[in-house]
């Protein structure tokens, strides 16, 4: 596995952001980009994309400080839409800030890369360019999803539709690494997404797999069902890439639908105006824990380097709660541990 190059970044942690993709343009970036290094002295950001259109958005931050000295700028001529096929994104786009933000992470002169842009594009050229883990046949989507003590770890969450048992272990085993790393979880609890508790139930694929979890070194505590999604059963909750898609879009549909009956039962007249007026602080509270800000950032696990998903609508919050989450990823060299962690179980089988 390709390291990158300490001497070129002086120990520091450098994240290289596609400042061009997303559905809000690089306003968004730059602004989060200038949020977090404020925080964090020893982190370098690398903006990705058209020069003159950054360096004009970043002026705009210059009177607030020396932090801005921890912000660089590279130049890329292309965008990769949002709507764009992977293969012609990958084919046609090799200048594209989402291609230069990847090869940056390549040539060690970027720890990690995150951007907001085309979901399957990103894949494909991330695959392409860093190339997978050996022994970790598919990369996997994973992000948190708010739970009753705090989040969830759920993947696969689209990237894979259709799997075979030992992707669902390989899955598995990468999402143990990333939430030990995320939350210094020591010993992450991770469930088998299933259509029950019983060990009858399920197909072939599910029960194939929970066999091969059962006999590992991870904490597998068995099946799980949809409801404990959302509860505090397991830290990592497994299942392909179809299944988790599904589950997470149905998770902001009830989100989104939950929001609008508190505003209509709120607005129906005086006395519903007074009782939400009431209810504000516990409705700004019940609000900012399934805030799906502070859940944004899916991480592209099984390549030989660091990418996170921001979601394509992120706003200045959005997206810095991704770039921290490239920084956890890069502080513990999540890709580093998975490779050891994958070969341990080669060894063991072989």
């Amino acid at each position: 596995m390709a390291a990158i190059s300490h001497s070129m970044v002086d120990s520091q942690t450098v994240i290289a952001l596609d400042a061009m993709s997303g559905d809000l343009g690089p306003e968004v970036v730059i602004d989060a980009a200038v949020f977090v290094v404020q925080n964090y002295p020893a982190l370098r950001l690398m903006l990705v994309g058209d020069r003159p259109v950054l360096e004009k958005l970043l002026a705009r931050h210059g009177n607030q400080g020396d932090f801005l000295n921890q912000i660089t700028i590279r130049h890329a001529t292309e965008i990769v839409t949002m709507d764009e096929p992977p293969a012609q994104a990958l084919r046609s786009k090799k200048d594209s800030s989402m291609r230069v933000a990847i090869n940056l992470v390549k040539d060690g002169l970027a720890h990690a890369a995150v951007s907001a842009g085309n979901t399957g594009a990103l894949m494909a050229t991330a695959r392409f360019v860093l190339k997978m883990i050996p022994g970790i046949d598919r990369p996997a989507i994973c992000s948190a999803l708010p739970s009753a003590q705090g989040h969830t770890f759920m993947m696969d969450l689209g990237a894979n539709v259709d799997c075979s048992s030992e992707h669902l272990y390989q899955f598995a085993l990468m999402g143990s690494v990333l939430v030990n790393a995320l939350d210094n979880a020591e010993s992450p609890r991770i469930g088998l997404l299933n259509i029950g508790e019983e060990e009858t139930k399920g197909n072939d694929i599910v029960k194939q797999a929970s066999q091969l979890l059962s006999k590992s070194d991870l904490n597998y505590i068995g099946y799980v069902e949809g409801n404990d999604i959302f509860g505090d059963k397991a830290d990592v909750i497994v299942t392909d890439g179809f299944v988790g898609n599904v589950s997470l879009k149905s998770t902001e549909g009830v989100a989104k639908m939950i929001a609008e009956y508190l505003r209509q039962e709120f607005s129906r007249g005086i006395v519903s105006r007074v009782i939400g007026f009431l209810a504000l602080p516990v409705l700004k509270s019940f609000k900012r824990r399934i805030d799906p800000r502070r859940y944004n950032g899916a991480s592209l696990l099984g390549l030989q380097g660091v990418v996170v998903k921001s979601h394509g609508s992120a706003d200045k919050v959005a997206f810095a709660n991704a770039i921290k989450i490239a920084m956890r990823a890069v502080e513990h060299d999540v890709p580093a541990v998975i490779d050891r962690q994958i070969n341990k179980h080669n060894e063991a089988v072989a």
